[in-house]
């Protein structure tokens, strides 16, 4: 069991930053971030793999948004940039004992209880 906490959302200008944290109780081979606006349906965002630090990104936030990682700590970040209205949403750190896919949100078996974010224009 993994168990995450999220914090750092908030709310923001349209093209400002904001970084998210994720703390996690323990070792995951791959972790992401989703986010989910109302009405619509969970959206994978970014992922990384944990033992090589390769990461992926969904082509609606590459080149905006890093994710990152503390192994040291077990801590994750989202670095936004440049946010729009359109990041307006629920962000979901989430964690995956095994492969994973930023398409499948099932693949991940832990999830955190979410941080807003809005984005004003």
């Amino acid at each position: 069991q993994v168990q995450l906490v999220e914090s750092g959302g908030g709310s923001v200008q349209a093209g400002g930053s904001l970084r998210l944290s994720c703390a996690a109780s323990g070792y995951s081979y791959c972790m992401g971030w989703f986010r989910q606006a109302p009405g619509k349906e969970r959206e994978g965002v970014a992922s990384i793999y944990t033992n090589t630090a390769s990461t992926l990104y969904a082509a609606s936030v590459k080149g905006r948004f890093t994710i990152s990682q503390d192994k040291a700590k077990n801590m994750l970040y989202l670095q936004m940039d440049s946010l729009k209205p359109e990041d307006t949403a629920m962000y979901y750190c989430a964690a995956a004992p095994f492969q994973c896919s930023l398409l499948v949100p099932s693949t991940y078996r832990y999830w955190g209880q979410g941080t807003q974010v809005t984005v004003s224009s």
